[in-house]
């Protein structure tokens, strides 16, 4: 990670640091800034040998940019929300129970019991005002 320092930036930032620590302390806070760097990187690597130790060997097959939060811009994930084409919702059917499965079956046998009594060639009595 470079946090977009240059060395035109490096060299007026150690500079500024010549004049405000003075030649004195400028290499013991030169050396503390080392140790901290130090220390910050032995953590890092620390907590990445300690997930690889928990997780195994599918640690290294973990796309780790892919969970970088700087990749998500939410003017992207908004535009392509809208572009998606919309898929139709799917209709979940509720679960049939016993009683539903019973009042069918009784509907059809009514429905037989009715067909049986037409006689050949009758058809089904029907009310035009009613649908």
């Amino acid at each position: 990670m470079s946090f977009g320092l240059t060395f035109d930036k490096l060299l007026i930032i150690g500079i500024i640091a010549v004049f405000l620590l003075g030649p004195d302390r400028l290499p013991y806070y030169a050396s503390q800034l080392a140790r901290l760097v130090r220390s910050l990187r032995d953590m890092a690597n620390g907590a990445k040998d300690r997930m690889r130790e928990e997780m195994g060997p599918d640690f290294d097959d973990i796309d780790w940019k892919q969970l970088d939060p700087r990749q998500y811009d939410p003017r992207r994930i908004i535009r392509d929300a809208l572009l998606e084409d919309e898929t139709p919702p799917v209709k979940v059917r509720p679960p049939r129970s016993a009683a539903y499965a019973e009042r069918q079956a009784a509907l059809a046998e009514r429905q037989s019991q009715l067909k049986a009594e037409l006689k050949a060639g009758e058809r089904a009595p029907f009310d035009n005002e009613a649908t």
